[in-house]
């Protein structure tokens, strides 16, 4: 999951509005602030790619703006980054996945001119969360589209989309920065000490938010440490089932810490628009529209806890890749070096072998869980494996 970062104010020499809030990806920016300039080489359709917290959404928008905007006019610019320009259509699923329906009004607003812009965006950040159905929607709209409307994808991999719309957009990599760069960014924006903010950086594994949020929340990095502790000490089956348990709680209360105060915010506001008092009853009137949103706030926690338990995952895969690497004598850059004593002891119990089967089961997991299987029983059987070396 991505956490959203507030621009560092700018500073000589930086890039300019809006590509100021772009961090590492000097490349990237050129090559889209060209296509914004010179038409011969706009693609009508464009697919981000890199792994999370790379900032594929902050360049997404930052070339919506360039693309929408008259140059220099920066009020239009800051209606585009504030998803409130009329030609910017933006789609971030706080779902599991992106609904066919959702697909359907996005080709339906591409259909139409710009109405105050140079050109009409559209915005997919999770385009990788779209099943194949859904995918075929937007395929004629990409391969058709009218001349002023650009389509910007964003997702981890191109891989993680259909050929078919993979043959339609023009792919544009970003870089992965380094724990040193990241950590870097997390002192200068958050004042933490160069300690903490490196091995946040390291432990997020160079996702920039949540580096951000692992250095300036001691309950995610105790969770996190929590965890790992846990999984460490599973020897049999009991233990198995008692952590799997363990995890789904601490990815719940991870995903409530998110959620919490942001659903509470809404419903306020809701509350409040409809000029409902505060702490006064609901009246049948407007329950309809409380109910809905309160559907809203429970798709998006199921998907804020499947996130959770998705961070969970590439946690443990650290900790059985710095295994593997311990038992082919390679310790530099491992992701978990705090725990270097633990690792090197469960490295000498186990063979290469039965580490690999474990990451091997932890893709698995990831994959039944994409799959909306029972995050409590893909648990179960995961660490079923990390018991016994082998899967159930």
């Amino acid at each position: 999951m991505s956490v959203a970062l507030e621009p560092s104010p700018r500073a000589a020499g930086a890039a300019p509005f809006p590509w100021d809030a772009v961090w590492g990806q000097d490349e990237a920016v050129a090559s889209l602030r060209h296509a914004a300039s010179d038409p011969s080489a706009l693609a009508h359709a464009w697919l981000i790619t890199g792994p999370p917290g790379s900032g594929r959404s902050t360049l997404a928008y930052a070339f919506a703006a360039e693309l929408i905007a008259d140059p220099g006019d920066e009020r239009a610019q800051h209606q585009v980054l504030a998803r409130t320009h009329p030609d910017l259509t933006a789609l971030r699923t706080e779902q599991v996945v992106i609904r066919i329906d959702e697909a359907r009004r996005l080709v339906e607003r591409a259909s139409f001119a710009p109405s105050l812009g140079r050109h009409r965006v559209i915005v997919v950040e999770d385009a990788d969360r779209m099943a194949e159905r859904t995918s075929n929607v937007l395929l004629k709209a990409l391969e058709e589209p009218p001349e002023k409307t650009v389509w910007v994808l964003c997702a981890p991999s191109d891989a993680d989309l259909l050929p078919t719309i993979r043959s339609r957009v023009r792919v544009l990599r970003l870089r992965e920065p380094s724990v040193a760069d990241v950590a870097g960014l997390i002192v200068e924006r958050t004042g933490v000490t160069p300690d903490v903010a490196e091995e946040s950086a390291r432990h997020a594994q160079r996702h920039i938010g949540m580096a951000q949020r692992l250095a300036t929340d001691d309950d995610a990095r105790a969770r996190r440490a929590e965890t790992l502790a846990a999984v460490l000490a599973v020897r049999g089956i009991g233990d198995a089932v008692e952590v799997a348990g363990q995890i789904v709680r601490l990815a719940t209360d991870d995903a409530k810490a998110l959620t919490a105060t942001r659903d509470e915010e809404e419903r306020r506001a809701l509350l409040r628009m409809l000029g409902v008092a505060e702490g006064a009853a609901v009246p049948p009137s407007v329950r309809g529209q409380v109910n809905a949103l309160e559907d809203d706030q429970k798709r998006r926690a199921t998907r804020s806890l499947r996130d959770g338990i998705d961070r969970v995952l590439t946690d443990l895969q650290s900790l059985f890749r710095d295994v593997v690497m311990v038992q082919y004598g390679r310790e530099a850059d491992l992701v978990n070096v705090e725990r270097l004593d633990a690792l090197r002891a469960l490295a000498t119990q186990w063979t290469p072998a039965r580490t690999l089967g474990v990451l091997d089961r932890i893709s698995v997991t990831r994959r039944n869980l994409e799959q909306n299987a029972a995050p409590l029983l893909a648990l179960e059987s995961l660490m079923i494996t990390v018991a016994n070396g082998s899967a159930p």
